[in-house]
């Protein structure tokens, strides 16, 4: 069995309100989230369907990197990606496009390092989002100025929260 396997199956770590990451060295690593951060996770995923119609977009799904099991915020993934890695758990190859939103709780070198480990497990593209909604764009040459896969707006809104 795998320290994933362990880590899903223990029912001590089940219903917590942060998301939980294996490191290098099979330890747990986890990362407190506020609901702005869930609600730009709703809108990624809400926006990023129908741009990206030949697959799906997914919350929090596991990814086996070199350095443990990183867990993006969203991810998209192509059908020809679910044709080779199926429902397996943790997904072997990382999906196409990989999402992290920033949390105050996560350092630069941090998030440039899981920008790192996604691209060296297979995906084309990651993307940063901040709390304030804005989106950096990564391929693996570095920062690009929109995504190459879907026709994305560059600042997430959450129009609902302004106050009248």
């Amino acid at each position: 069995m795998s320290a994933w396997q362990d880590v899903i199956d223990d029912k001590l770590l089940r219903n917590l309100p942060y998301k939980i990451e294996l490191n290098r060295y099979g330890k747990i690593e986890m990362s407190p989230a506020s609901n702005r951060h869930a609600l730009l996770r709703g809108e990624l995923m809400r926006l990023i369907q129908p741009r990206q119609p030949a697959g799906t977009a997914l919350s929090k799904c596991a990814v086996q990197t070199s350095a443990g099991v990183k867990v993006p915020d969203v991810a998209w993934c192509s059908y020809d990606f679910f044709a080779l890695q199926g429902d397996q758990t943790p997904f072997s190859v990382a999906p196409e496009i990989c999402i992290e939103v920033v949390s105050p709780s996560n350092a630069a070198a941090e998030m440039e390092e899981k920008t790192a480990l996604y691209f060296a497990a297979g995906a084309h593209e990651v993307w940063l989002v901040g709390l304030d909604g804005g989106i950096r764009f990564f391929g693996p040459e570095g920062v690009r100025v929109r995504s190459q896969f879907a026709d994305f707006p560059a600042r997430i809104e959450l129009p609902y929260l302004r106050r009248h």
